[in-house]
């Protein structure tokens, strides 16, 4: 057998963007929601305030999920190369985000448990000091909701013959572990205005049961938030693609080749905006696997094509 450099025939499967801003991010986010907790925390306990002792706890959890999804992208990087996983390791980042998820189902329910306790157990709040504190937490959190915003070129690039399909959807190129760590920091940003509005009331105006009331409407618009975070990275894990626009135009692709039947068709994601695709077809045509390929070159979001090409009468080719 001839010497053949065979590096040149095996694809990458290394789908994650180069850029590590988002890693870089979620770690000043970690560092900025731990300190914010450690100072919600202790003063709870030196002014006896039991909402800034709820608030910091809460936060608590959130810096226990947003340090999850930067362990996330530090694991999918290290282990970029391992041949392991068989599509690279993006799937990393999305159950990172899925199990923030969760955390956040978590932690809405227990906002409302402990909200309704307080209408039949009200607690003596300090409210000048859980004012100041909650002003604090508010500020950190639209910082760090600054710092987990999408970049501009997280959604620039776009196959040219698919734009029209872009608002179809749009959680195509989405990175679900960084939108994932920026919706928690959006539920303290909106427990910090709950907080400070329930405060003024009942400050001003002695409106006690504000302050159990913005607790449970705000933990409903939580859930709400981890309703889509849960639906977007399942499709991901589960591979539900087989509804994505990008079907259907493969599809009318590769039938559009003359005496040419489509059998077989898998599309999925393994990437954030990248698929790999497997196909079968049936002709009577000398048609080689690459000739159908070809066909699929201008699709820039498939990466990896696997192509079985089947003759009456003959043993089916397959191309990867």
């Amino acid at each position: 057998m001839t010497n053949c450099n065979h590096s040149q025939w095996q694809p990458s499967h290394d789908y994650r963007p180069l850029e590590q801003s988002s890693e870089k991010r979620t770690w000043a986010v970690v560092v900025l929601t731990g300190l914010t907790m450690i100072a919600e925390i202790v003063s709870g306990y030196l002014f006896n305030s039991m909402a800034l002792l709820a608030d910091g706890w809460h936060m608590a959890s959130h810096m226990v999920a947003i340090g999850m999804s930067a362990v996330a992208y530090a694991f999918a990087r290290r282990h970029v190369h391992d041949r392991r996983f068989a599509f690279g390791t993006w799937k990393i980042e999305v159950l990172a985000g899925f199990a923030s998820a969760l955390v956040l189902v978590m932690v809405a329910l227990l906002m409302i448990g402990e909200s309704l306790l307080r209408f039949w157990v009200p607690a003596r709040i300090g409210f000048n000091e859980a004012l100041w504190v909650a002003a604090l937490g508010l500020v950190v959190n639209l910082l760090s909701a600054w710092l987990l915003r999408d970049q501009p070129h997280q959604h620039a690039h776009h196959d040219h013959d698919h734009d029209h399909d872009h608002d179809h959807d749009q959680n195509s190129g989405k990175d679900l572990n960084r939108h994932a760590a920026f919706i928690h920091v959006l539920t303290d940003a909106l427990t910090s205005v709950a907080a400070i509005i329930a405060l003024l009331g009942g400050k001003y105006f002695g409106w006690g049961w504000l302050d159990p009331l913005m607790g449970i409407v705000g933990a409903i618009i939580i859930l709400m938030w981890a309703r889509g975070l849960l639906r977007d990275t399942t499709k991901a894990l589960l591979d539900r693609e087989m509804d994505d626009p990008l079907v259907q135009q493969v599809r009318e692709r590769l039938e559009c080749v003359p005496d040419t039947e489509l059998v077989d068709l898998h599309l999925w994601r393994v990437g954030r905006a990248q698929y790999s695709c497997i196909f079968s077809v049936v002709t009577h045509q000398p048609y080689s696997a690459d000739h159908y390929k070809a066909q699929l070159a201008g699709f820039a979001k498939l990466v990896h094509v696997t192509a079985e090409v089947n003759r009456c009468g003959e043993r089916a080719q397959v191309d990867y």
